[in-house]
């Protein structure tokens, strides 16, 4: 059965969260300029996300987060059943990657202060603006070699690798206190309780040809199935799988 995966964040962190985890998983695809194209989406990517820690303290959430999650984990150890040697190894991981982030920069303050990535940014967001004759400066840093090109590229993402370590370690512990079970949206239609959950998960069949609108926050959400052909709310039962995440 062909299904596609679908997640909708419960809060407005988590939808930051995992807005980042998209840009910077785009980043890390456009960063080879195999294609020539694929700059388009790097630096689109790389803006985005300056945008993104210019109106949040990230640093500061994605920590206190982690360090919820430590203390967590770490109230598990000496529980019977609990293979303790892989919690060991998880907490020691868990305190690395909090250590660094905490050495980190502010997020995004080298790449402001980037003196090519600035003269880029303002014009780079105009339709059609990466023309060569709006983006002078773009436009020669193109015909640079390539090794000089992945250089730039791979010293604006080392930048942002303590975000990355910090923000792929909290969504991966979160995703997997989710559990996929199976359910019915009667009529299209489906609501439960969500005791302080972060994210819905589910996996949806194909063969319905309908996706999910969701609603709700941390304690309560529903989901209403609409058809793709038809734009309508579906009418028919759907089964498909739900995991939500805290």
């Amino acid at each position: 059965m062909i299904t596609h995966k679908f997640e909708h964040p419960l809060n407005e962190k988590t939808r930051i969260y995992l807005r980042v985890e998209s840009l910077l998983r785009q980043l890390h695809l456009s960063s080879t300029f195999s294609d020539a194209q694929q700059y388009q989406l790097f630096f689109r990517s790389i803006f985005d996300l300056v945008e993104i820690f210019e109106q949040i303290q990230l640093k500061s959430e994605l920590a206190k987060d982690i360090e919820k999650q430590r203390v967590t984990y770490k109230s598990w150890l000496d529980v019977e059943g609990v293979d303790q040697d892989m919690l060991t190894s998880l907490l020691n991981d868990i305190s690395n990657i909090y250590r660094e982030l905490m050495q980190a920069e502010r997020f995004g303050q080298s790449l402001k202060e980037d003196r090519f990535l600035s003269a880029i940014r303002q014009r780079f967001n105009l339709p059609g603006g990466s023309c060569c004759f709006d983006l002078p400066a773009l436009h020669y840093w193109l015909h640079l070699p390539l090794d000089k090109r992945m250089r730039d590229a791979k010293a604006w993402m080392d930048s942002l690798q303590p975000l990355y370590e910090a923000l792929t370690l909290w969504l991966k512990l979160t995703r997997e206190t989710g559990h996929f079970k199976e359910q019915i949206a009667r009529a299209g239609f489906f609501q439960s309780d969500a005791d302080e959950a972060n994210i819905l998960r589910l996996s949806i069949p194909m063969q319905y040809g309908a996706y999910p609108m969701i609603s709700g926050h941390k304690n309560r959400f529903a989901v209403k199935f609409m058809s793709f052909e038809t734009g309508q709310a579906c009418t028919q039962d759907i089964e498909f799988e739900l995991a939500v995440c805290s």
